[in-house]
Order: C-alpha cells, then sequence, then structure tokens
C-alpha cells in the first residue's frame, strides 16, 4: 500500500469513525431531550412564580403541603404499579398469572433500570413542581391582576348559546336533582383521574419517550393555564351570579365552592396567614388535561374502547363545569385550545416522533 493510499485509508477509517460517534450522539440527544422536557417546564413555571409571589408581595409556599403530600401519594402508587408492571410482563412470558421470582427479576431488571427509573421519577416530580409553581402564581392573580373580565365571559356564553346562559339550559334539560350529584361526583374525580393517567402513562406504556412526552405535556398544561388566568382574570359563574345556581342541591361541589370563596376573602384580607387562593376561571384545566389525555389516544392509535371512555370522561366533564358554574362554555373551549398548544409545544420540546411510536413494537 502507498502512502498516499494509507493516508487514504486512515482518512476514511476516521471519517467512518466520526460519523458512527456522531449518529450515536444524534440518537441520544432526543432521549436526553425527552428526560429534560418536563423538568425544564416545572423549572420556568417556578421562576415564574417566584418573580410573581414576589412583585405580589406574598409568600411563595406549598399550601397545606398539598404539593408534598401529592408527590408522596404518587410515588407510593407509582411503587406499586411498577411492581403490578413486572408481574403482568413476566406472566405473559412465563403464560401464567404466577410467574416465578427469576421471571420477575429479569423483567425488573432488562425493563427498570436505573435510568428508566429516573427518567420516569423525573417526569412525575416535575409535573408536581410545575403544579406547586401554578399554585403559587394563582395565589398571586388577585394582586396582580384585581380586575375581572366575569361580565365579558358571560357575554361571550351567551352569545354562542343564541342569547341563553349555558348553565340555565342544562339546569333546565337535567334537573336540579340526580343530576346535581352525578356531575359534582364526576367534577370532584377530577383530582384521582389526573395523577391515575400520569403514572399510567409513565409504568405501562411500552415506550419510555411516550410517557416523557405526555408528561411534558401534563406539565405545560399548569403553565399555558395560568397564562391564560392571567390573560383573563375571573371567578367563574356560582362566584360571579351564584343566585343562577342557588336551586343546586348541596354535593361536593358546593361545599368545595363555599370553601374556596372562605379562603379567598381570608388569603385577599391577610396573605401572611391565609391559605393561598385558588378560584379562576378561565380556562378550565379539566378540559385541557382531559382533551390532552384523550388526544394522546389517538397520537398513539390505541383502542377504540380507551377511546370511548376518555370521550365520555370528556363529555361529562365539560358539562359538569358549566352545570355546577365552575366555568363558562368558552372556558370549556379554551381549554381545548390550551390542550392542544400543550401537546405541540411538547412535541417541540421532547422531540416525540409520533410515527415511530405507532411502529414501535411493545416491550
Amino acid at each position: 500500500m502507498s502512502g498516499a493510499q494509507g493516508g487514504a485509508g486512515r482518512y476514511n477509517g476516521a471519517a467512518v469513525a466520526v460519523h458512527i460517534d456522531t449518529t450515536r450522539r444524534g440518537a441520544a440527544w432526543p432521549r436526553q431531550r425527552e428526560a429534560l422536557a418536563a423538568p425544564a417546564v416545572a423549572v420556568v413555571t417556578l421562576i415564574v412564580a417566584a418573580i410573581a409571589t414576589h412583585a405580589a408581595g406574598v409568600r411563595f409556599r406549598d399550601p397545606d403541603n398539598v404539593a408534598a403530600k401529592y408527590v408522596v401519594i404518587m410515588v407510593v402508587a407509582v411503587v406499586g404499579l411498577v411492581l403490578l408492571d413486572v408481574a403482568i410482563r413476566a406472566g405473559r412470558r412465563d403464560r401464567t398469572w404466577r410467574p416465578s421470582r427469576a421471571a420477575m427479576r429479569e423483567i425488573r431488571r432488562a425493563r427498570w433500570t436505573p435510568s428508566r427509573l429516573i427518567a420516569a421519577g423525573g417526569g412525575l416530580l416535575s409535573f408536581y413542581l410545575a403544579y406547586l409553581g401554578f399554585r403559587n402564581l394563582k395565589g398571586a392573580l388577585p394582586f396582580l391582576r384585581p380586575e375581572l373580565t366575569d361580565a365579558r365571559l358571560a357575554h361571550a356564553d351567551r352569545d354562542l348559546f343564541l342569547g341563553h346562559d349555558p348553565a340555565t339550559l342544562l339546569h333546565s334539560l337535567l334537573g336540579t336533582g340526580v343530576a346535581a350529584h352525578v356531575l359534582a361526583a364526576v367534577y370532584a374525580a377530577f383530582i384521582v383521574f389526573l395523577p391515575l393517567s400520569l403514572a399510567v402513562a409513565l409504568v405501562f406504556s411500552s415506550r419510555l419517550s411516550t410517557s416523557l412526552f405526555f408528561a411534558t405535556a401534563m406539565s405545560l398544561n399548569w403553565l399555558i393555564g395560568i397564562g391564560s388566568y392571567y390573560l383573563l382574570p375571573s371567578l367563574g359563574p356560582a362566584y360571579a351570579n351564584p343566585l343562577e345556581f342557588a336551586d343546586l342541591p348541596y354535593t361536593e361541589a358546593t361545599r368545595l365552592q363555599a370553601m374556596l370563596l372562605s379562603d379567598r376573602a381570608g388569603f385577599v384580607r391577610d396573605p401572611d396567614s391565609g391559605i393561598p387562593q385558588a378560584i379562576a376561571a378561565f380556562a378550565s384545566l379539566h378540559i385541557a388535561m382531559s382533551f390532552t389525555a384523550l388526544a394522546m389516544t389517538y397520537l398513539l392509535g390505541l383502542g377504540g374502547r380507551v377511546k370511548a371512555v376518555l370521550w365520555a370522561w370528556l363529555g361529562l366533564t365539560t358539562v359538569a363545569t358549566v352545570y355546577l358554574g365552575w366555568h363558562y362554555a368558552i372556558d370549556d373551549l379554551a381549554g381545548v385550545v390550551i390542550g392542544v398548544l400543550s401537546l405541540a409545544i411538547a412535541q417541540r420540546l421532547t422531540g416525540y416522533d409520533v410515527r415511530a411510536a405507532r411502529r414501535a413494537p411493545s416491550t
């Protein structure tokens, strides 16, 4: 081999090595993006909350340790779900409902590696850190944006419904008896649905990237949602026009509404000792997050039964928010927009490839 040929060979070899290294780094980078996207959203939300609470002259805090309690509960739940996931996969492999310990140990080591546990745990923690920032931003709202837009939102609702109030129409159509209790139960069940949907995605999804994409989108709901509250600060129909809901029976919803109103009054009067207020109408995050979960079923091409259940959930939640006076109908439409934005931004942040996720085999 001549010197020139040897040099060319060494050059080509180096080029191949560089190409392989670049490919590896390129392949690793999307996973890094996926793992860091939700934490980045949480950090931004916390920074904005710190700035806002300082500007409002109120303390940044975890009201009644709610976020901390949720994290503890969710960690325990996720550990249980991980064990269930391992047992199910080991059972499928051994074709028995009582898999051996060796099979479960092998599945656990192969699927729940330290890197996967850290990434999934980071997605879960980020969601609740974003919620912590959201709650503090919500508390500062009456001090930074004291003017209310309920009259404008109520007017927009009447325009949408040809001069009629949508809550009054629902009361006439569904009555103010059993329907109130059923819809109040649906609305209250959101606090179970929300963490459960995230936990299920983090644990049972066949691809970790799917879990992290969903966690990022759900975290973005908190950030974009609080932005909508500052854009159009409002209390909601039940507070702005309580006589319209006076015929509803006492339910968990009315109890919660009274408690939140009392908390708001105490907090505005004495921010240092009061519980940070949590009343805001525009837009509905119940709808935003429910829509985000529903949209995921279509992005991943999941079965019709799952879609039907989530469609029913979204429909009942939409009716409940208006019927009980938590939100204006236009708030629910805005919630859908927030869900779409959250998914779109999450896709950009994580680099998530929906088509690849559909083609990927289950693991």
